[in-house]
């Protein structure tokens, strides 16, 4: 996961720490679902083996619901960071709300996410912690 990747998880760690202030666009209340990558590539899987007859379009993901200041003080709780929240406006094209239906895929695939919020939050969070906060360097030369 790049370090600058502009995605809500990695920038809330990232500034967390490094001390840097959380930034929240709008008032946080807005929610998002979080699945962890390896559950993801686990339903790709799933997907991939179906018969012919299942077909899509079909929601992958996690359905459990954060808002995004709860995904912030939980982040800030996790490193034990000193980092302030700072809020800035909202983006008008931003969603209130980001939840998948799965149903289907828990039909079709016999497939849900098993890894909670706080279990892939503290897997990040090491990631990052072990020297992954600048962009990965080149080889090439």
């Amino acid at each position: 996961m790049h370090p600058n990747d502009g995605r809500v998880i990695s920038n809330f760690i990232v500034q967390a720490i490094k001390g840097d202030p959380i930034t929240i666009y709008g008032d946080g209340s807005q929610t998002r679902s979080f699945c962890y990558v390896s559950d993801m590539i686990d339903a790709f899987i799933e997907l991939m083996a179906t018969p012919e007859g299942v077909t899509g379009p079909m929601n992958l993901g996690n359905p459990t619901e954060y808002s995004i200041l709860e995904l912030a003080q939980t982040i800030l709780d996790m490193t034990r960071s000193q980092s302030g929240i700072v809020y800035k406006p909202l983006p008008e094209d931003d969603p209130v709300q980001r939840q998948p239906d799965i149903s289907l895929a828990k039909n079709a695939l016999g497939w849900q996410p098993v890894t909670n919020l706080e279990k892939g939050l503290l897997k990040t969070i090491r990631y990052f912690q072990n020297g992954h906060l600048s962009p990965v360097a080149s080889n090439a030369g």
